[in-house]
């Protein structure tokens, strides 16, 4: 069992800059570890980017922030190549995506051709240019924030798009404590900028194969196959989990069980992840779109009352 010590001091480090939702930074950590990407959707002014840029600033890897508008064109976000009168030769300067934490903020306010740019990197971790593919330091965490589509000049997410997310999470609103001491501490403007790393990006390294070693007994994967055949065969659903949505639900739980402390997955492991890795996935028959995802946590939740966990 690999010391879990650097990743408490991870989440401690995240929280003292984000004075929000807990359970949200834990499922942050969870992406991190199962080499994941999330998408944090939630109203205006409730800490995404806050919440995104304290776990950059917490290891001590490199950074780089896409702000997403309507004319942001793909090579803004993976490179172009610039030619040098001197050497009489095209070279490839690398884009933001080139670098182990990635934050697309609003990402849905980019069209969805600009959006697609990043499908290669979230899926391969490479980036295809000038004939050659480039491959994207690791670790490499992709973390996307945007509004509710309602708002004004947003664009829907193509859906393999969302697949390509672990996770899909909202932060709520603070409760009336947290609010008092972000009124009081500001977090953005102080708590934030004074923010260090606590842990090293081969340390992040160490921790991602760890989770490959977790445990998982047959039984609580074959629990993961009868929730995704369920989905699959629910009269309220288009689209049910894909083998890649199992795949991701069982990396979330070793994950979530490594962050736990334990070298074992238990059954909560799974349940606890199912709405967020699982509810952007499926497709619900009333509304053709995976934005709807009221109706398919319904549903899902439905699922896990019907099938039977393991004890």
């Amino acid at each position: 069992m690999p010391d879990v010590t650097p990743l408490h001091r991870l989440r401690d480090n995240v929280a003292s800059a984000y004075m929000g939702n807990t359970q949200a930074v834990d499922r942050l950590l969870v992406c991190l570890l199962a080499r994941g990407h999330v998408l944090i959707e939630d109203v205006p002014g409730v800490g995404k980017t806050v919440l995104a840029n304290a776990l950059a600033r917490s290891i001590d890897c490199t950074f780089s922030r896409i702000q997403c508008t309507p004319d942001l064109l793909p090579s803004d976000i993976t490179g172009v190549s610039v030619y040098h009168r001197e050497r009489d030769a095209f070279e490839f300067k690398n884009g933001p995506v080139f670098a182990n934490v990635v934050l697309a903020d609003e990402i849905n306010r980019a069209t969805p051709r600009t959006q697609s740019a990043l499908l290669e990197a979230m899926a391969e971790g490479t980036v295809s240019a000038e004939g050659h593919v480039l491959q994207l330091p690791a670790p490499f965490i992709v973390v996307a924030t945007q509004n509710p589509y309602e708002f004004e000049g947003t664009y829907f997410l193509p859906e393999n798009q969302l697949d390509r997310f672990l996770m899909r999470m909202s932060l709520g609103y603070p409760s009336p404590d947290d609010e008092s001491r972000i009124i009081h501490r500001q977090p953005a403007r102080t708590a934030l900028r004074e923010l260090r790393p606590v842990i090293a990006g081969p340390a992040i390294l160490e921790l991602q194969d760890a989770v490959d070693r977790v445990r998982m007994e047959q039984s609580l994967v074959d629990y993961v196959i009868a929730l995704a055949a369920a989905t699959r065969n629910h009269e309220e659903l288009q689209v049910g989990i894909s083998p890649r949505g199992s795949l991701a639900l069982a990396q979330a739980a070793r994950a979530t069980a490594l962050l736990a402390g334990r070298e074992y997955c238990v059954p909560e492991d799974i349940v606890t992840n199912v709405l967020p890795v699982c509810a952007h996935r499926v497709v619900s028959r009333t509304y053709m779109h995976q934005g709807d995802t009221l109706t398919t946590r319904r549903i899902l939740q439905q699922v896990l009352e019907q099938v039977r966990s393991p004890a």
